[in-house]
């Protein structure tokens, strides 16, 4: 194999992963419960002693982030993730309406592609291998060229742990040799029946593309609105220790900052005062020159740093003890590069009038990362409700983005793919679980008698099919029918007048005698009620 290419022999790889990946997705398909849970326990103590050796290992490799906050990134990744899905029902019966007669039972989906981002590639793929697991499928992990060692090494750890506990082979694996051959190699692969596409917005778009179905998720770029009523201080506390965490690499931390005129300086002051530095418009453009390359896309090198490493880098002077960089901005879109979204210790700040206008404003910012999370510090509920209309998959209340958006601190499911919903073009739009990596049949008993559904049926009721009804439609009384009990109240009541003026009748007596002539004209009065004349 050596005398090969390297992206002939990375496709190849990626082939025979493809098929052993298979191989155990069957295999594990008749798993039980308690085989499946007793693999899941494995693999959270091995992650868990590992924690912080694979966080630093990701820094090391990638120098995005902290390490004692990817340590706990990847302790949330199991043992958090554990918690919440292990009574989950995923094989088997897991749901019987005995009303209904509906019986619901899971199967597995099939071998699934994960594809990993260098910002949480430790944690993701041990998250990623927890849900396949537990659905009962096995999966094949793309890594980010600039964190392949640090994720083949989580992946290899978590693979080990379920071979030990009782997995079949080849259930975890691992490209070694990355490259874009071998992911869309692998995204095309018979044997891989749903990718789950955590990335950049082009290899989101390309596993989409690739003819199966999809897990995907967009760039956030999340506003955080601290409304007149909120507690500043805590507001700005939760945002603070948001945006620091891990350096702001997880897609759903605060990237907007808004205020309104009546609370502007008392958020400046707090923010200042937990370590907020507001860069002057010069500063703001340097840091901005240095941060993205290409329009809006963000400078690799600056992904998950410091306020301190960035400041360096741009070339300005900031106070000791700065944690995040805050520029003011007078718009969004083209010209106000900040209104984008920055994985890094840098937040946009605005000043509206009222809630009217950060309404507009935060509509206007989701719509570079529109689905994906927003965030809202107030009192008032009526005005969650107000913002719970906005394009989002996550209106956080009252806690920070990073936290809330992962389930970390609030009641969502943890997770480390956030879906977007169709905003932002992806299949779902809640945190992806095991659920969305099984296939559930309805076994459905008949409840009613098929020859006599008709008739039994009360909400059913059309007199005017008694007598049947052959003909086309007429454009006058919308149907033309021939049988008795078959007209319209207006056809009937101008087939009465016919006959009015043609005769009368008191009793069984006939007042007038009809000749030929009267006959003839009833028979053509009679005609045209029924087609529908007056």
């Amino acid at each position: 194999m050596e005398n090969f290419d390297y992206d002939l022999r990375s496709v190849q790889e990626v082939r025979n992963l493809a098929r052993l990946g298979k191989v155990a997705t069957d295999k594990l398909a008749t798993y039980t419960e308690e085989q499946i849970d007793k693999i899941l326990q494995n693999m959270v103590r091995v992650a868990e002693e590992n924690a912080v050796c694979l966080a630093q290992m990701a820094v090391e490799e990638t120098g995005f982030g902290k390490v004692a906050d990817k340590t706990y990134k990847n302790h949330m990744a199991s043992t958090t993730v554990y918690n919440a899905i292990k009574n989950m029902k995923t094989i088997g019966v897991i749901q019987e309406d005995v009303v209904n007669k509906i019986i619901e039972v899971a199967d597995p989906v099939g071998l699934v592609m994960g594809i990993v981002p260098s910002t949480n590639p430790t944690s993701t793929a041990i998250y990623k291998a927890m849900i396949a697991i537990k659905a009962r499928n096995a999966i094949v992990f793309s890594p980010h060229p600039s964190a392949a060692k640090c994720t083949m090494k989580a992946t290899e750890l978590m693979y080990k742990a379920a071979v030990e506990a009782g997995a079949p082979e080849n259930c975890i694996g691992c490209i070694s040799m990355p490259s874009m051959a071998a992911t869309d190699e692998l995204m095309h692969a018979k044997e891989v029946a749903i990718i789950i596409a955590t990335g950049g917005p082009g290899m989101v778009k390309a596993a989409y593309s690739a003819g199966k179905p999809a897990l995907g998720v967009g760039a956030g770029n999340s506003p955080a609105y601290i409304e007149r009523t909120a507690n500043v201080e805590k507001a700005v506390r939760n945002i603070m220790a948001s945006k620091t965490f891990d350096n702001g690499t997880i897609c759903a931390s605060e990237q907007s900052i808004i205020c309104e005129e009546c609370n502007h300086d008392a958020v400046v002051a707090e923010f200042k005062k937990q370590g907020g530095y507001f860069m002057t418009a010069e500063e703001t453009a340097k840091v901005c020159k240095l941060l993205f390359k290409n329009g809006h896309s963000m400078n690799a090198k600056f992904v998950g740093r410091s306020a301190d490493v960035i400041a360096e880098g741009a070339g300005i002077s900031i106070p000791a003890g700065t944690r995040v960089l805050i520029g003011e901005q007078g718009g969004v879109g083209d010209g106000y590069p900040l209104s984008y979204e920055k994985l890094t210790s840098v937040l946009a700040f605005y000043t509206v009038k009222d809630w009217h206008e950060a309404c507009e404003l935060s509509i206007a910012l989701l719509q570079n990362g529109i689905g994906h999370t927003m965030s809202l510090h107030t009192e008032d509920r009526d005005m969650v409700m107000k913002f719970a209309a906005k394009p989002a998959s996550r209106i956080l209340v009252n806690t920070g983005g990073s936290m809330g958006g992962t389930g970390a601190s609030t009641g969502l499911m943890p997770a480390f793919t956030l879906g977007c919903g169709t905003w932002g073009g992806s299949a779902t739009s809640e945190n992806v679980t095991p659920m969305h990596l099984v296939n559930i049949k309805r076994v459905a008993y008949g409840l009613k008698d098929c020859e006599t559904l008709a008739a039994d049926d009360p909400t059913f009721n059309h007199p005017e099919l008694s007598g049947g009804c052959t003909s086309v439609p007429n454009s006058v009384g919308g149907g033309c029918c021939s049988g008795p009990g078959a007209f319209s109240p207006a056809q009937y009541a101008a087939m009465g007048d016919a006959l009015n003026k043609s005769c009368c009748t008191t009793g069984n007596s006939v007042e007038h005698e009809i000749n030929q002539e009267d006959l003839m004209d009833l028979v053509n009065h009679l005609v045209s009620a029924m087609k529908g004349a007056n």
